[in-house]
């Protein structure tokens, strides 16, 4: 099989594509969309987002220290693209998307309603890295949507259509192919 080779770059994709909910310190909320972002460590449960330093959404993690993970699905690609591509500078994105916010139970970013999986974070440190600065985060609150649980309590996030983005282009995640494990377990 033939190959090309380019320059470095980033080619781990697919990635997940999240609002990420932040407010000012007077408690005006903003979203941003992110699909730099990622699990870090599960004890402490931690996650990493990388965020642009010209992003008006930077300062105000930054100073607050704390931020909200939403999990989108296909019922609001158009909403997550939307707070990619406008500032929330210049507009209300809640307002002008439709989407709802909630109060967290601990940070003072909300949550969005609409959002299958919310994750509350709170800011452990702030690494520089060139393009982006890279907010190490701890998951101090999960929230799930009960609509997406089945009859045991046990949660199914396919259920809500996830989608991921890649080059550009946002997709919604296909079939199950196996678990964890398959490829051991005896036939």
């Amino acid at each position: 099989m033939a190959k090309q080779s380019w320059k470095p770059g980033n080619m781990l994709y697919p990635l997940p594509a999240v609002m990420v909910t932040c407010a000012d310190e007077a408690g005006k909320p903003n979203i941003l969309t992110i699909a730099w972002t990622g699990t870090v460590c599960s004890d402490p449960p931690m996650v990493s987002i990388s965020v642009r330093k010209e992003r008006y959404s930077y300062e105000l993690i930054k100073k607050s220290g704390e931020f909200v993970i939403n999990l989108t699905t296909e019922a609001l690609a158009r909403a997550t693209d939307y707070c990619g591509v406008r500032s929330g500078r210049k507009e209300d994105k809640f307002k002008r998307t439709g989407l709802t916010p909630v109060l967290a139970d601990i940070v003072k970013a909300p949550l969005i309603a609409e959002s299958p999986v919310n994750l509350e974070c709170r800011v452990t440190e702030i690494k520089e890295l060139g393009s982006h600065d890279m907010f190490l985060a701890e998951v101090v609150a999960v929230h799930a949507d009960e609509a997406y649980m089945d009859e045991h309590g046990k949660f199914d996030l396919m259920k809500a259509n996830p989608i991921v983005y890649s080059h550009g282009t946002y997709y919604s995640l296909g079939k199950a192919i196996g678990t964890f494990g398959y490829s051991v377990k005896k036939q």
